[in-house]
């Protein structure tokens, strides 16, 4: 039997409507390019669905592997330590399934290209 994978990405939720549907929108996005992946969204606090909400979503879909991906900008206490807390504990609660934590966004040349681009769209 093959794996099903899934991706998680989390942001840390805010209690701005449109912020946290940015998350969402991510998402559907990356659910677009990988219609072969169970893609969900959470947010670690403030708003639904949660990160519980999250992983019981994508194992509701048939995840056997999660890849909780924080949609943070840097390596912080949240991405460092929050976040692979609150993994840890619902991976307990999730006998056979496998969720690891990835890096967050970090630093990457296409990052600085969208820096440069919304920049840029001021100058012209």
């Amino acid at each position: 039997m093959s794996t099903r994978r899934a991706l998680l990405i989390i942001d840390h939720g805010s209690r701005q409507p449109a912020a946290n549907e940015l998350v969402e929108i991510v998402a559907a996005r990356v659910r677009e390019r990988r219609p072969g992946v169970i893609v969900e969204h959470a947010h670690m606090e403030i708003a639904a669905p949660s990160l519980a909400d999250g992983v019981a979503a994508c194992v509701a879909a048939g995840a056997l592997e999660i890849i909780v991906h924080p949609y943070f900008l840097g390596s912080g206490r949240h991405t460092r330590e929050t976040i692979p807390k609150l993994v840890a504990a619902l991976a307990g609660q999730h006998q056979g399934i496998t969720i690891q934590v990835s890096e967050p966004l970090g630093l990457h040349d296409k990052l600085v290209d969208v820096v440069l681009e919304r920049v840029d769209a001021l100058l012209e």
